[in-house]
């Protein structure tokens, strides 16, 4: 009988406490009201940067390009122990969009960044942050600047692939831009 009383009482309270974690979910995915804007934590301004004027933030992942903080993109022999890209080597670029396409998706993932970061994408940018959806918003609630809000956008995610498995676009799969490449044809 008590090992029935004890087991009883470890089932409700088990079960208590999974209810309140759904219904904690649930709140979570429930959609804001249209008129309340979505406080985001970006703030657009020229020379954003959490680091030292002398510390860049960059790209890392890049085999032979790294995008600095700044916009540059540079081969990796050309980074600075500092984290910026050499602006006096001939091949470092700024803004560069060159592997881009107009939809803003392109083959190259530091190209991609690169091209995030000019200023005439700001207000693209704030359009995609309004109208995020609601997944997407916690994972957009940890970016703190313009420069993680490109590095985290251009990544490839479940907007750029199809069946799970293939890429929309398997050329162009790091996207900055406001909406995923269109369907392949089945």
């Amino acid at each position: 009988g008590v090992v029935f009383g004890l087991s009883l009482v470890y089932f409700l309270s088990s079960t208590f406490k999974q209810e309140e974690r759904m219904v904690r979910d649930r709140n979570l995915l429930q959609v804001q009201e249209h008129e309340q804007p979505i406080m985001w934590k970006v703030k657009f301004s020229s020379g954003n940067s959490s680091q030292l004027s002398n510390q860049c933030r960059n790209s890392v992942q890049g085999k032979l390009l790294i995008t600095d903080e700044l916009g540059y993109i540079c081969e990796r022999k050309d980074l600075l122990v500092n984290g910026c890209c050499n602006v006096n080597v001939p091949s470092t670029k700024l803004y560069s969009c060159d592997s881009c396409l107009p939809n803003g998706c392109c083959s190259v993932y530091e190209y991609c960044v690169s091209c995030c970061l000019q200023p005439n994408k700001q207000h693209l940018l704030e359009r995609f942050l309004n109208r995020a959806a609601i997944a997407f918003q916690n994972l957009f609630m940890a970016v703190e600047d313009r420069f993680e809000l490109c590095l985290a956008k251009c990544r490839t995610s479940s907007q750029s692939v199809q069946h799970e498995n293939t890429y929309r676009d398997p050329i162009a799969k790091y996207c900055y831009g406001e909406y995923p490449p269109e369907l392949l044809p089945v």
